[in-house]
């Protein structure tokens, strides 16, 4: 519990005087609530009342996320295509939805590029990610989520078996998201060959690109596909900055134990931190950071960002395990998230057993 110092300007004896009131109040946590709606097929995230995100699991898109996601000052920070057009969006990627995590290459299958939009006779090459269950809800100061999905071949032999905790919590102006998922294999062999499409990624909303001189296609007012290619950065603001000191779109292939893109969606100043865990495979992860709004940290596609000097290909035996943690931080406020707190924030979260 914290104490405030309010100041009042009282009246007294028809005189008006300042006093100085020192009233200690008692400032509560945030209380996280999870709210299960199985017909929807979602899990809601509130903060104080207030939507924060949703884990949700519709057929229509092939793995399970956390869509949309929203800062403490309820600023949607995701894009909103294919789920939810918005005009002046990019409508590429459409496998990009909220933030996910899946791989490009796990035992030849693609589960990184897989949506809709595949034709059907190409499927066979693409995994499909589908919830199996909750397993946990726990509302409070810090909630937790913890849920289980399958790892499937397009005949539904399933390769892994995933178990995912999720903790939302909010620290000041950030929500926070801790999330810890372990991949079993199944009954053969799995591996994670080098690639460069994974592994725990976010695809954002327009403000937080990099501005951009490329001609792109984006949305109308309906969200529809717009007629022509056209160039226009008004309101584009994004800018990634790593734990080593790379900025920008130079971010991309380079390892970090974090990184940060910032930027700002009208007056908010707004960041969106990834981290990574010092117990992860790969620590520290490269990144697959794009200046069109795709985040994404990928620890396994070692030979393609170090251009063939490194080879992971990692492999599971059958029913052997592998753990991965992230911390994604959510802030939003009138001032910028400086470096100094994103380095403590990760120091706890690199604490943590």
């Amino acid at each position: 519990m914290r104490s405030s110092k309010l100041w009042l300007r009282p009246a007294c004896g028809g005189f008006l005087a300042f006093f100085l009131l020192t009233i200690q109040i008692q400032v509560l946590p945030a209380q996280v609530k999870i709210t299960e709606k199985p017909a929807e097929k979602l899990v809601s995230v509130t903060i104080n009342g207030q939507p924060f995100t949703s884990y949700i699991y519709p057929e229509v898109i092939k793995k399970p996320v956390l869509f949309p996601i929203r800062t403490p000052q309820g600023t949607n920070i995701t894009r909103g295509y294919p789920l939810l057009p918005t005009a002046g969006e990019r409508v590429d990627h459409p496998h990009h939805v909220g933030l996910w995590l899946n791989y490009g290459d796990v035992n030849g299958l693609d589960f990184w590029n897989n949506s809709e939009a595949i034709p059907e006779e190409k499927r066979d090459g693409y995994g499909i990610i589908r919830h199996r269950e909750v397993l946990e809800t726990k509302d409070g100061e810090v909630g937790k989520l913890k849920v289980a999905a399958d790892w499937l071949t397009l005949d539904k032999e399933k390769l892994l078996d995933e178990t995912t905790t999720l903790y939302f919590s909010r620290e000041a102006d950030a929500y926070v998201i801790d999330r810890t998922t372990t991949l079993q294999a199944q009954n053969q062999p799995v591996t994670f060959n080098d690639n460069k499409e994974g592994m725990v990624a976010i695809r954002v909303t327009r403000a937080l690109e990099h501005p951009s001189d490329k001609p792109e296609i984006f949305t109308d007012a309906s969200g529809n596909a717009s007629d022509a290619a056209k160039i226009d950065n008004t309101g584009v603001t994004g800018q990634y900055q790593s734990s080593e000191g790379v900025s920008g779109t130079e971010v991309w292939g380079t390892r970090a134990e974090w990184v940060n893109l910032s930027g700002s969606i009208d007056d908010e100043a707004v960041s969106v931190v990834i981290m990574d865990h010092p117990d992860n495979v790969g620590y520290p992860t490269y990144w697959h950071a794009r200046g069109y709004g795709l985040f994404a940290a990928n620890p396994l596609g070692q030979n393609v960002f170090s251009g063939g000097a490194e080879t992971l290909n990692f492999k599971l035996q059958p029913q052997e395990s592998v753990t991965f943690r992230y911390r994604i931080v959510i802030y939003g406020a009138n001032t910028p998230l400086n470096e100094e707190a994103i380095e403590s924030m990760y120091a706890d979260f690199a604490d943590a057993s």
